[in-house]
């Protein structure tokens, strides 16, 4: 098991160039079996979601080349249609079912894993390929599917915006027969770079209000160049680190136009940012500030960034709260800061009136954070890869030195996380 050893205490100062995005990266290589011919994606990252995705389509039949930061992926034609078993499991494998049900018209893929964040139920990616004409069958241990008549276009509404389920949506549909309207579809700036690339590849693909993604299927698709957006994720979480150890950090490579619901609440509890043509730069200038934060989907306030930004308001004067709607058990990270001496409490009970669509049950899905409250070192395992990065930064702003295990989960999104923070002077070694 690989660890962290950490020193904290210490202001950050620098610059650091983001990433490729770890939620767009995957998606594109899995949009690359589309077609026989080359699909070159440039600011490739190199983590574990990319690798076990490499793997995935290196077994499905993909030719895969990495070379100056850019990663090549050719599949001239689909020698295996039935991947049942991975090295790692990610939420990936799920995707591959549209383009394999596309060319070969049958697929089974393991049951996807990833973070352990509570129950991902793909019901609505399943419903919509059902709507395109896909018979599928779940397996203790995989997705089997199959297409006799070939994918049709259909309309298909979706009960939440997700995610993942829009981007099975389109990669099943950019190769169906006729035309597929998805209406409730979410709409962030990686579904956007996906569309962007399918479209280079010769798809036809409209955006319209509200939520709506209409899909004209084409017979075939080519190969094209495409670079993959910077990580916002990482933006954020480098924007927190920055603020919350009272540092100085120019973020390369950082994009406004993604960041602007985070950006606008960093401003509500007093941080500082300066939009440069190079990147964003962010500071603490005063002591911060506390807010009311409600997580949902783009454009609002991401369910991603929602972590990092707790170990923010551990140091602000005053109770805030955090109000999460995307996912009922995505506060495992609490007990690691509570031990470091936060004080937070989480509860089931939703802010009154702000009822979301968790009310009634008993997910633990609002986080009180009373502060400020001296962070000290301690030793923490990593529950998944949000959390992880929280464990980063309340171990590079506490007081001592911790002990961070299970590091492997952090890698999965963040290229070289170690190496780079040591760049803005903290003191983080790999062991």
């Amino acid at each position: 098991m690989t660890k962290f050893i950490v020193k904290g205490g210490k202001e950050l100062h620098g610059e650091i160039r983001l990433a490729g995005a770890k939620a767009e990266a995957p998606k594109l290589m899995i949009a690359s079996l589309l077609t026989d011919e080359p699909v070159r994606l440039d600011n490739f990252p190199k983590i574990g979601d990319t690798d076990i995705t490499r793997e995935l389509c290196e077994r499905i039949g993909s030719k895969f080349s990495v070379k100056n930061g850019s990663a090549t992926l050719t599949t001239p034609s689909l020698k295996n249609s039935r991947v049942l078993e991975l090295s790692r499991r990610n939420r990936i494998p799920i995707l591959a079912l549209g383009p394999l049900l596309a060319r070969t018209g049958e697929a089974e893929v393991p049951i996807l894993g990833g973070d352990k964040i509570g129950p991902r139920p793909v019901d609505l990616h399943l419903q919509a390929l059902r709507a395109l004409g896909a018979e599928i069958e779940i397996t203790a241990s995989s997705f089997r599917a199959k297409a006799p008549k070939g994918l049709r276009g259909a309309l298909i509404e979706l009960g939440f915006p997700s995610v993942g389920a829009t981007e099975n949506t389109i990669l099943a549909a950019v190769l169906a027969k006729g035309k597929t309207v998805l209406k409730n579809a979410a709409l962030g700036p990686e579904i956007i770079g996906l569309i962007k690339m399918l479209q280079k590849m010769g798809a036809i693909i409209e955006l319209a209000p509200p939520r709506t993604i209409t899909i004209e299927g084409v017979s075939r698709l080519r190969g094209t160049r495409h670079r993959i957006l910077p990580d916002r994720n990482e933006a954020v979480s480098f924007a927190c680190l920055a603020i919350a150890t009272g540092g100085d950090i120019l973020i390369r490579g950082a994009v406004q136009e993604h960041l602007i619901t985070f950006l606008n609440t960093l401003r509500r509890i007093g941080a500082d940012y300066e939009v440069l043509p190079e990147g964003i730069r962010f500071r603490r200038m005063n002591n911060l500030r506390v807010t009311d934060i409600e997580t949902a989907t783009h454009p609002g306030f991401m369910t991603d960034w929602q972590q990092p930004f707790a170990v923010l308001l551990t140091q602000a004067d005053g109770a805030s709260t955090i109000h999460e709607t995307i996912y009922e058990d995505r506060f495992g990270y609490v007990a690691d800061l509570n031990a470091m001496g936060a004080s937070i409490e989480i509860s089931d009970m939703c802010p009154s009136g702000r009822s979301c669509r968790f009310s009634g049950g008993h997910s633990k899905h609002v986080a009180k954070i009373s502060g400020p409250s001296k962070l000290r070192g301690g030793k923490l395992a990593v529950r998944d890869l949000r959390s992880g990065m929280v464990d980063v930064i309340a171990a590079l702003v506490a007081e001592g030195e911790s002990l961070i295990e299970g590091v492997e989960e952090i890698d999965r999104g963040y290229e070289r996380i170690d190496e780079r923070l040591r760049k803005l002077g903290a003191e983080i070694k790999r062991i």
